[in-house]
C-alpha cells in the first residue's frame, strides 16, 4: 500500500521555542514532546546523533508522544563520522533504541553523512558495514553529495535496503540537488532550508508537495521532516506541508500562530477543506 507521509520539525528540546511554539507559562507537569506530539503524528529524534539514549528516557518519551506517535532517529555522528564501530558503543546505542523498536514505534533509523562522503568503493563498503552492524532496524542515508545518485550508488542502496532521503538545501552547496528517489521501502525527505533562518515560501512548499507524493506511492513508510528549526520556522513549514497534504488537523501553537499570522492565515481556507477551521492552542 502507498505511504501516508508523515510530516514533523526534527527535535523538540531547541531553546529559541521557548514562548513561541512553547507557552512561556507552562501548567505543572507540562512536557514538550508531549505538547508536540498533539500537532504531529511523528518525531524524529536529533539528539541520538550526539550521545546514546537511555532506554528509561526511551520508554519516557513513549509514553509522553502516546500510542500514535512514530519515531525516527538519527545515527550517532560516532559511526557515520568518526567511524568508530567499538562494538560496546554499537550496543549502548542500540540498548536505548530497543524499547521504540520493540514496541513497533520506530520507523527508522537515519544516517546522517557530511558533504565530504563522495560515492567510492571504500565508502560503498563502509556503508555495507554499517548496514550489517544495525540490521536489526530500518535504516535510510542522507547523502549530500551528487555522487550518491549515479545508478552504482543508488544500487547499492537498493541492494542492501537503505532508504534514499531526498534533500532541500542552500543552492550554493552545490550538492544533492532536489529529487524524489526511492531506493527501498522507507521514503525520507528532509527540508534543511535555504540559507540562515529561512522559511520556505507557500510556492516551494507545493514544490515539496509534489515530490513528496511522487515518494509516498512507491513506499511503505514516507516521513517528512523539516530541519530550519530557528524562531519555530521549522514547526510552521511541516504544519504548511501537513495542510498541502491533507493530514493537518487545525491545531497551532498559539504563540506561533500570532507571530507568524500571515502564514496560519493563509491556512484557514486549506483546513476547512481537509478538516476543520484552525484553532490556538495554549
Amino acid at each position: 500500500m502507498p505511504a501516508s507521509p508523515l510530516c514533523a520539525p526534527s527535535g523538540w528540546a531547541h531553546p529559541n521555542w521557548n514562548g513561541l511554539v512553547y507557552p512561556q507559562l507552562r501548567p505543572p507537569g507540562f512536557h514538550r514532546l508531549a505538547y508536540l506530539a498533539r500537532h504531529f503524528d511523528l518525531v524524529e529524534i536529533d539528539a541520538s546523533r550526539h550521545a546514546p539514549l537511555r532506554p528509561e528516557i526511551s520508554r519516557l518519551w513513549l509514553r509522553k508522544a502516546g500510542p500514535a506517535t512514530t519515531f525516527t532517529a538519527l545515527l550517532s555522528r560516532r559511526f557515520t563520522e568518526e567511524r568508530d564501530l567499538d562494538p560496546a558503543a554499537v550496543r549502548e546505542f542500540k540498548d536505548g533504541l530497543w524499547p521504540l523498536l520493540r514496541a513497533g514505534r520506530l520507523g527508522c533509523l537515519l544516517m546522517e553523512f557530511p558533504r565530504a562522503f563522495r560515492f567510492t568503493r571504500e565508502n560503498r563498503d563502509f556503508l555495507i558495514a554499517l548496514r550489517r552492524t544495525f540490521h536489526e532496524f530500518p535504516l535510510a542515508a542522507e547523502m549530500r553529495h551528487g555522487s550518491w545518485m549515479l545508478d552504482e550508488a543508488l544500487g547499492a542502496l537498493m541492494d542492501y535496503r537503505i532508504g534514499f532521503c531526498n534533500l532541500d538545501q542552500a543552492p550554493w552547496t552545490r550538492a544533492m540537488p532536489p529529487a524524489a528517489i526511492v531506493t527501498s521501502g522507507i521514503g525520507y525527505v528532509r527540508l534543511h532550508g535555504r540559507g540562515p533562518g529561512y522559511l520556505y515560501s507557500p510556492a516551494e512548499l507545493e514544490e515539496w508537495r509534489v515530490r513528496i507524493e511522487r515518494v509516498a506511492a512507491h513506499t511503505n513508510a514516507c516521513y517528512v521532516v523539516t530541519t530550519n528549526t530557528d524562531r519555530g520556522k521549522s514547526v510552521v513549514n511541516a504544519l504548511e506541508l501537513q495542510a498541502l497534504l491533507g493530514r493537518w488537523n487545525g491545531l497551532a501553537p498559539g504563540e506561533l500562530a500570532r507571530h507568524y499570522p500571515d502564514r496560519f492565515a493563509a491556512l484557514a481556507p486549506v483546513s476547512r477543506q481537509t478538516s476543520e477551521r484552525w484553532r490556538l492552542c495554549g
